[in-house]
């Protein structure tokens, strides 16, 4: 078989509300629809992944993957005195957008948030809906406090059903989460590590942040070792930077009733990381022109990776055909 060629193939600096910010992008033709990834954390950049496992959706996309302000290659100690925000996250967000509508000439584009990215994908849809073809949305976050109780919860449960004594210790020591928050990021990450140990993040794999996050980058071409030191700051910037406000703010059940473009949610069953159980109450009553939901049955947070093949091939068919 041979090779497909990438003729769209590059990563350039883009700016975005005065600060440079980092995107890839890969595709075969500049015809086709652009789809947008809006990556997770936040500060956990995806690109390294996307392009390896989802390239195939370039034969009838062009795809973008960003590394957003403060994540990954986009991170630097200049943008770190500017502080964080979430209004500058969707200003960003939306001046991609018209960027990319300007380059590839077109009137709309498509959007993929993961989880972080899912946030920021509806607020983005919901304030510009006239620049969105469609929102897909995947491990998906809509309401941040009831999404911390439900993913403390069942990290207790399985520690406490596996006779995990270190981890009832740890868990009893950070205590629950309060308003979606654990009053310290090294808290919020001892509650994730022990959920992705559980196989909270990632279906029937028992890993933990390093594993999960940190080693695929250290393996991928797409980062340099520099870029892997600013990638792992980034992440901690970036989350200690937002969380607070998005555990504050982030409320779709009584802020987004309605979105003006399709919608296709692509969801893990096991996720524990975003449970599902939430996203579809407020899916189930969202007003769009049209909306599907997808299951995938081996996935947890992340089907992109997790079932490659299948979420590339719903893509292709949902969205592109």
């Amino acid at each position: 078989m041979a090779q497909t060629s990438y003729p769209l193939d590059y990563q350039v600096v883009v700016t975005l509300g005065g600060y440079p910010q980092h995107i890839r992008v890969r595709g075969t033709d500049a015809d086709n629809p652009v789809l947008l990834f809006l990556h997770g954390g936040p500060g956990v950049s995806d690109r390294h992944w996307v392009i390896k496992d989802q390239s195939d959706l370039a034969e009838v996309c062009t795809m973008v993957c960003w590394d957003q302000r403060g994540s990954g290659k986009s991170y630097s100690g200049t943008q770190v005195k500017q502080g964080l925000t979430l209004k500058m996250m969707v200003d960003d967000a939306e001046e991609l957008v018209d960027h990319l509508r300007e380059k590839f000439d077109k009137d709309k584009i498509y959007i993929v948030g993961h989880s972080w990215g899912s946030m920021l994908g509806v607020l983005l849809a919901q304030r510009a809906p006239e620049k969105i073809a469609t929102y897909i949305g995947m491990g998906q976050v809509v309401d941040l406090e009831e999404n911390e109780e439900l993913a403390y919860k069942f990290t207790l449960d399985e520690a406490t059903r596996r006779g995990d004594k270190k981890a009832l210790r740890d868990l009893a020591k950070i205590g629950e989460p309060v308003n979606g928050s654990y009053g310290d990021l090294s808290n919020l990450i001892t509650q994730r590590n022990l959920m992705t140990k559980y196989g909270g993040g990632t279906y029937n794999e028992s890993e933990n942040i390093w594993k999960s996050v940190i080693m695929p980058v250290l393996q991928s071409p797409e980062y340099t070792l520099g870029d892997l030191v600013k990638y792992i700051r980034g992440s901690l910037y970036s989350l200690n930077q937002l969380w607070p406000e998005l555990a504050e703010r982030i409320r779709f059940m009584d802020s987004v009733k309605s979105l003006e473009m399709p919608v296709l949610i692509t969801q893990g069953i096991h996720d524990q990381n975003t449970p599902s159980v939430i996203a579809r109450k407020w899916f189930d009553q969202l007003e769009a022109p049209s909306k599907e939901w997808i299951d995938f049955d081996q996935s947890a947070h992340s089907p992109i990776k997790e079932e490659p093949e299948l979420w590339g091939k719903v893509i292709r068919e949902k969205v592109f055909e």
